[in-house]
C-alpha cells in the first residue's frame, strides 16, 4: 500500500488548546509558523475567528455569519515561528475562557498565480494539499488558479471587502451544488457558482454568482486536495443506531468535520485534543453558530479509530437514519509508514 509522504501530520496541521488571560499572549507549541488560523471559544458564546497570511495575522473573518473582514489590532496580532500571538479581544482572548485553535501550514503570504483567467494569489503547500487563494471576481465565466497541482475535492469561499456568504464545494455534491458554511442549509444546486465544472489540477472553475465571484469585489478561498494517509473528503449515509456507521479515512484522526447535505443541520466538528481519549462524549462545536462547545457528559457520539471514525449515537446532526452527509478528516497518524497510528 502506498501512503503518504507526510511521517508528522501535525507539521502541516494541529490543534492548539490554550486558556485566555484578557490581555495578550503567545500561544505556542503548534508546531510550526501557521497560514490559516480558525480560533473558538469553547466556553464563550462568541463568533469564530479566522485569519490567515496572505489577507493579514490581524484581519478576521467569521465562519458563521457574512460580514466582511474587519482589521483588529487586538485580535491575532502575529503568526510567529511556533504558534500565533493574540490580543485582548474577546473571540481570541478572553479572560478565564477556553480556546481552541485549528492550524494549517501552507506557504506564507503566497505569490502571484496566471494560471486561470483571472490572476490569483497562492500560498501553496503541495505537500499537504491545502492552499489560500484570494482574487478579484469579475461576475462572468472565469477560472482561477490554486497552486495545488492536483485537483482540490473541497473549496471554502468568501466575498471578503463587503459582507456575502461562505460558499463551500465539495467533492461528493459534485460541480452544480453547493452549501454555505454559515448557514444550516441542505445542499442547492447552483450552476452559477462552479460554472458545472470540476476543479483541475491547476484551476477551479467560477460562474457569476456572486458567492465565488462577485464582479470587482475580493474572494479568498481556502482549498484542500486530498492526500493519503493525511486527509479525506468523503460522504456517508447516517443509519440512526448508535452502533453507527463507520467512516474509513485510512488513518487515524485528529480533526473531523461533517454537514449534513440531504437536509438542514449544522457543522459539527471534533478533534483528538478536546477529546483525547474514546468514547467521545459530545464535545462538538458547530463552525456555523457562534455557540460554545457542546460539552454532553455520558451522551457519545463517536471514536476515532486507528483507520477512521465510528458514529456511537443516533444523532441526527451527523447520524441521522437514510440522511446524507459530507465529511472532511486530518490525521493525527497515519494507517501505516514510518509513524503507524494506534488505538487510542
Amino acid at each position: 500500500m502506498a501512503y503518504t509522504t507526510i511521517k508528522k501530520p501535525s507539521d502541516y496541521f494541529n490543534t492548539k488548546l490554550y486558556t485566555g488571560n484578557g490581555s495578550t499572549q503567545s500561544i505556542t507549541g503548534v508546531g510550526f509558523q501557521p497560514d490559516l488560523t480558525w480560533v473558538k471559544s469553547r466556553t464563550t458564546a462568541i463568533d469564530h475567528f479566522l485569519t490567515d497570511a496572505v489577507r493579514g495575522a490581524n484581519i478576521k473573518l467569521s465562519s458563521n455569519n457574512t460580514e466582511a473582514e474587519v482589521s483588529q489590532t487586538n485580535g491575532l496580532t502575529s503568526f510567529d515561528n511556533d504558534g500565533f500571538s493574540v490580543g485582548d479581544r474577546a473571540n481570541v482572548n478572553e479572560n478565564s475562557s477556553n480556546f481552541a485553535s485549528w492550524n494549517w501550514l501552507a506557504n506564507g503570504a503566497g505569490s502571484a498565480n496566471t494560471d486561470g483567467s483571472i490572476s490569483s494569489t497562492v500560498s501553496a503547500n503541495t505537500t499537504s494539499g491545502f492552499s489560500i487563494v484570494s482574487y478579484t471576481g469579475t461576475g462572468a465565466n472565469a477560472t482561477v488558479g490554486h497552486g495545488l497541482g492536483v485537483a482540490p475535492k473541497m473549496i471554502i469561499v468568501k466575498k471578503y471587502n463587503v459582507t456575502g456568504s461562505w460558499g463551500v464545494y465539495h467533492n461528493s455534491l459534485g460541480n452544480g451544488n453547493f452549501l454555505y458554511l454559515n448557514d444550516t442549509n441542505a445542499s442547492a444546486s447552483n450552476s452559477t457558482l462552479w460554472n458545472n465544472t470540476s476543479p483541475t489540477s491547476s484551476v477551479f472553475n467560477l460562474g457569476s454568482s456572486a458567492i465565488s465571484n462577485s464582479s470587482s469585489n475580493s474572494h479568498i478561498a481556502y482549498c484542500f486536495a486530498e492526500k493519503q494517509g493525511f486527509s479525506k473528503f468523503g460522504s456517508y449515509t447516517g443509519n440512526g443506531n448508535a452502533d453507527g456507521t463507520f467512516i474509513y479515512t485510512g488513518f487515524k484522526p485528529a480533526f473531523f468535520v461533517v454537514k449534513p447535505y440531504s437536509t438542514t443541520g449544522n457543522w459539527l466538528c471534533w478533534d483528538s485534543k478536546r477529546s483525547p481519549i474514546n468514547q467521545i462524549d459530545g464535545k462538538y462545536l458547530e463552525l456555523d453558530a457562534s455557540g460554545a462547545e457542546v460539552p454532553t457528559s455520558g451522551v457519545v457520539d463517536l471514536d476515532f479509530l486507528s483507520t477512521g471514525v465510528k458514529l456511537r449515537n443516533t444523532g441526527g446532526g451527523f447520524n441521522g437514519s437514510g440522511v446524507s452527509f459530507i465529511y472532511m478528516a486530518f490525521a493525527e497518524e497515519p494507517l501505516v509508514g514510518d509513524n503507524p497510528a494506534t488505538a487510542r
